[in-house]
């Protein structure tokens, strides 16, 4: 089945009929429940997010001049601030494990380097309330890194966990970088799929996918001459989105400064309607998949295309969440929704910030 036929929406009675929809990119499926959004939620309530957070804190190890838990001291940063992990969960030095004498108990060497990147000064703000040029100076630091680490490390993974509800512990802006020996598990998996179906169709997975939303529209939620956003055909979460260059990129280090222009101002209009969606401070795991680097980063990477993952979990409000529990777990992913009712109800929302004073709304929309 090609993948333009294995895009096309159900056949179905109505659009709550459940059914399955294959992830081509991850070789996994996921179970489409719409109807399960008219039960009553009797469930866990997350708390309210506190109201103001301050400014600057010096208590905050990610504040300027504030001191960290090993005894460095942060220099005063007016933009962003990229230092190595106090708690790294790969080191570089790390001892290789001895032979294994089974093949049910095997364990291979991992080493890398861990980094954390502070987005802006201030803690009270997040993306969607930073200026386009200081979500640029973000992105070149990405790409930077992207570069340095990749010089040695097969894999750089940059991520962002915002909000206490996805294990965030510090609400100042700032994301994580970890470089490993090793490819990770759904990495491997996008590698070897983007790989089956370029030798198979003659082209990038992504760039046809790309293609194929450009024409059917029902999941785009963000168009711009250099960027789409869409809910996935094959969507886990609630009102996640996928974020694709229009031209093949294989990493991010090769954005020209107009595709990085334009997607400081594409993120910050996703984002912006995110924290719309329920007028909240929207929580999400992102982070960016490219070609693999490292020792073979010469190699014929072709079959991959540039992409970023949003995974945000609310689902009907701002204190209710989905839970990947049960059935998740231990089956497949399922979802309350379909990916062309999240792509409709994101696309209507306002590309202004909720929060925003009438005199700053007028002038972002001149802006």
């Amino acid at each position: 089945m090609g993948l333009g036929q294995a895009l096309s929406s159900p056949t179905l009675g109505s659009p709550e009929h459940q059914h399955i929809r294959y992830n081509p990119l991850q070789d996994e499926w996921v179970l489409v429940s719409a109807h399960r959004m008219k039960r009553p939620w009797q469930g866990q309530v997350e708390p309210s997010l506190l109201k103001t957070v301050p400014r600057h804190d010096p208590h905050n190890p990610l504040c300027p001049g504030a001191t960290r838990a090993n005894g460095e001291v942060n220099p005063y940063y007016d933009g962003t601030f990229l230092f190595d992990n106090d708690f790294p969960a790969l080191q570089p030095d790390a001892p290789k494990p001895g032979p294994s004498d089974h093949p049910l108990f095997q364990a291979e060497a991992a080493q890398g380097v861990c980094k954390v990147l502070c987005f802006h000064p201030w803690s009270d703000v997040t993306l969607p309330l930073m200026s386009v040029s200081e979500i640029r100076a973000v992105i070149d630091v990405w790409a930077s890194v992207i570069e340095e680490l990749g010089a040695r490390y097969p894999w750089v993974q940059i991520f962002e966990n915002k909000g206490a509800m996805m294990g965030c512990s510090n609400p100042h802006p700032h994301c994580q970088v970890w470089a490993s020996s090793f490819l990770p598990n759904i990495a491997q998996r996008e590698e070897q799929s983007q790989r089956a179906y370029q030798s198979q169709h003659g082209e990038p997975l992504l760039m046809e996918y790309g293609r194929q939303e450009l024409l059917r529209k029902e999941r785009l939620v963000l168009t711009s001459e250099h960027w789409l956003v869409l809910v996935p055909f094959w969507a886990v979460w609630p009102f996640q989105t996928l974020l694709l260059p229009r031209r093949h990129v294989r990493r991010l280090p090769e954005l020209t400064p107009t595709e990085r222009d334009d997607l400081a101002l594409i993120m910050k209009k996703l984002l912006t309607k995110y924290d719309n969606l329920f007028e909240t401070s929207f929580p999400y795991t992102m982070g960016w998949h490219g070609a693999p680097t490292g020792s073979e980063a010469g190699t014929n990477w072709d079959h991959w295309q540039l992409h970023a993952h949003y995974y945000p979990p609310l689902l009907r409000s701002a204190t209710v969440r989905k839970f990947m529990v049960g059935y998740e777990m231990l089956a497949q992913a399922q979802r309350d929704l379909t990916p062309e009712q999240a792509a409709e109800r994101l696309r209507a929302l306002p590309e202004v910030h909720y929060c925003l004073t009438q005199k700053d709304r007028e002038t972002a929309a001149i802006v």
